[in-house]
């Protein structure tokens, strides 16, 4: 089943991609840039740090 709005953010994404030679930092830097130049609000929620869970041995 194809979603044409899935299908045209692949696409972008990978045209970004080619244009950028696969380079993450260069991609990272250039999405940086978009952002800017789009005037939207930018939220950054601080890191949760959450507590490692045990297994419970329970047996039926």
């Amino acid at each position: 089943m194809n979603d044409p709005i899935v299908d045209e953010v692949r696409r972008f994404r990978m045209e970004h991609t080619r244009k950028c030679k696969s380079d993450l930092d260069l991609i990272c830097e250039d999405l940086r840039k978009i952002q800017e130049r789009c005037g939207h609000k930018v939220v950054r929620l601080p890191a949760v740090q959450h507590q490692p869970t045990t297994a419970s041995n329970t047996t039926s």
